[in-house]
């Protein structure tokens, strides 16, 4: 007789006690575009779009430069950053929100080019905060004993979605690939995520039509494509407010003061939000504040891997640092965590 359901033991997966980020990249496009250019299309000045934003410059991405391109060279920079082997990696995640297809997704292709085709790769959609919800999942896999080495990443190519004629997004948002590895670590160098949404508040960040409308617009003829637009006092009113408890909850969940960190790598959504939010915080001088938005822009999920990846090389961080991460932004969506930084990434 079969034994009964009740008497089935399901095994657990054996993980490590703690993950660590192992390694760094990014991949940053070749072509500078500097607020005048964007006032060739609106009516503003380059001084005004720098007071309100903290930007003088972003990168857009050329024809050659797609979203699988720019991730799987950001993913093969992490790898070597990291000294690992890439046969070691079991798994990729891909944050973004602007890869031109759903099917396929992304991330297997992504695995592929770093030559580790047939593992678990996918992609995972959360606005701005998609990097720190990728770092929660491949931390939790690595805990969990799902994977051992999870390359992550975060890649943007947002110029696809702007419309240049429009006053409050044409000067924000920028493309990029930033990436890490998480790997296994005997300690544990990434904290406890702290992470939600305010799905009252989604729309103020929206496309302007969905791909529906869109589709049956274009059925009857030439039929302009969505566009990104926001509410950028709605989305500054909540960020400045409600992000910034949601740092204050991450270091509290993770037992760290701010006086015990040694950087502050914000969402490099605007200037001023992340200013607001390390004076809300009390962050004293010895902190250093991320700030790769002046010169790469709000490039999204991949912001955050991007301004770590800056300050590394730039030294306003160094390995071990303790470093307090938040990302936030489209859903209205946010993700915190407490992380001890990598190396600095090879120079190229």
């Amino acid at each position: 007789m079969a034994d009964s359901n009740d008497t089935v033991t399901i095994a657990t997966g054996e993980g490590a006690p703690g993950a660590a980020l192992l390694g760094i990249g990014a991949y940053r496009p070749g072509r500078v575009v500097s607020n005048e250019e964007i006032c060739e299309k609106i009516d503003s000045t380059s001084e005004w779009i720098y007071e309100r934003s903290g930007i003088l410059n972003r990168r857009f991405a050329s024809e050659d430069e797609s979203v699988i391109m720019m991730a799987s060279a950001a993913a093969q920079k992490a790898i070597v950053s990291a000294g690992i082997d890439a046969e070691l990696v079991d798994a990729v995640i891909v944050c973004t929100s602007t890869y031109e297809s759903m099917t396929p997704h992304s991330a297997p292709k992504v695995a592929m080019n770093i030559g580790r085709n047939g593992i678990a790769a996918f992609d995972l959609t959360a606005g701005c905060a998609g990097f720190g919800y990728g770092l929660a999942v491949a931390t939790n896999l690595i805990r969990g004993g799902g994977s051992k080495y999870v390359v992550v990443v975060g890649v943007e190519r947002m110029s696809d979605g702007i419309d240049f004629t429009d006053r409050n997004t044409a000067f924000i948002f920028g493309d990029g690939a930033g990436a890490v590895v998480v790997g296994p670590s005997e300690g544990n160098d990434v904290g406890p995520v702290v992470w939600g949404s305010d799905g009252e508040k989604a729309d103020a960040i929206k496309q302007t039509k969905n791909w529906r409308e869109f589709i049956d617009e274009a059925t009857e003829g030439p039929a302009a494509q969505p566009f990104l637009v926001m509410d950028g006092s709605k989305v500054f009113r909540w960020a400045a407010v409600q992000v910034s408890k949601v740092c204050a909850e991450t270091l509290e969940t993770t037992g760290v003061t701010a006086e015990q960190i040694q950087a502050f790598i914000p969402h490099q959504a605007n200037g001023r939000i992340n200013s607001a939010m390390a004076k809300h915080l009390g962050l004293p001088d010895t902190v250093a504040i991320a700030n790769d938005i002046e010169q790469t822009g709000n490039t999204s999920a991949a912001s955050i891997p991007l301004a770590m990846e800056a300050m590394l090389r730039d030294g306003q961080a160094k390995q071990g640092d303790l470093a307090l991460c938040i990302g936030f932004g489209a859903g209205l969506s946010y993700a915190g965590q407490l992380v001890r930084l990598p190396a600095a990434p090879p120079v190229d």
